[in-house]
């Protein structure tokens, strides 16, 4: 069992479980299932998830993941989603991953794009190696730089660089810079609202128990 970096106390690097972590303890205490069965689950310390449910922490992407997994809900129904199309900045949405903060651009009736944007602190990012349930992603370096790692191999992209790769290849980011960066993820299909079991089958498809 892993136990994962517990950030500062500060709000500030908290942010993003304070919305998320409560909706996590909701969902396990409908489902009926303790804090020690998740964290068994889910391959973390009990410790850990009560910090991460009571928004106290950050986790890592493959964490949040495998979490969401454990509770049968999909990544995408933690959002809150813009309700018009003209979004003004973003509503700030947690995917998970340390020292970032991530945004959502597009409203809860598109249904064949979803576009983030990232603002990623020295050397913030995903924080571990995950796929996504869709199809493409694309990703556009507006500020600074994005090392990306797909498939074992590390791109790193410049501000105005893009790629385009397949969402269900393992993948991570961070930024390498001492310097604050920036991008915009455009995810195709949208992850999905629906509380159902996409995430487990997305691990099956992909060989791993």
């Amino acid at each position: 069992m892993r136990d994962h970096r517990v950030m500062s106390s500060l709000p500030s690097e908290a942010r993003g479980m304070e919305d998320v972590g409560p909706q996590l303890r909701k969902t396990r205490v409908t489902r009926g299932m303790s804090l020690t069965k998740v964290a068994e689950m889910a391959g973390i310390t009990k410790g850990f998830l009560s910090l991460a449910e009571r928004g106290k922490t950050r986790v890592s992407v493959p964490v949040l993941l495998k979490i969401c997994e454990v509770l049968d809900v999909t990544i995408g129904s933690l959002f809150t989603y813009p309700s018009e199309p003209l979004v003004q900045g973003g509503v700030p949405i947690y995917m998970g991953g340390v020292d970032l903060q991530e945004f959502l651009l597009t409203p809860v009736s598109e249904k064949h794009i979803q576009v983030m944007r990232t603002t990623m602190q020295p050397q913030g990012g995903s924080d571990g190696v995950y796929t996504l349930d869709a199809e493409s992603i694309f990703v556009v370096v507006t500020q600074g730089q994005l090392s990306l790692e797909l498939d074992g191999q590390v791109q790193v992209l410049e501000a105005g660089h893009s790629m385009t790769f397949s969402a269900r290849k393992p993948h991570s980011w961070h930024n390498p810079l001492s310097t604050e960066s920036q991008v915009l993820w455009v995810i195709s299909p949208p992850l999905s609202m629906k509380k159902q079991d996409a995430l487990a089958r997305q691990m099956g498809d992909a060989g791993i128990h």
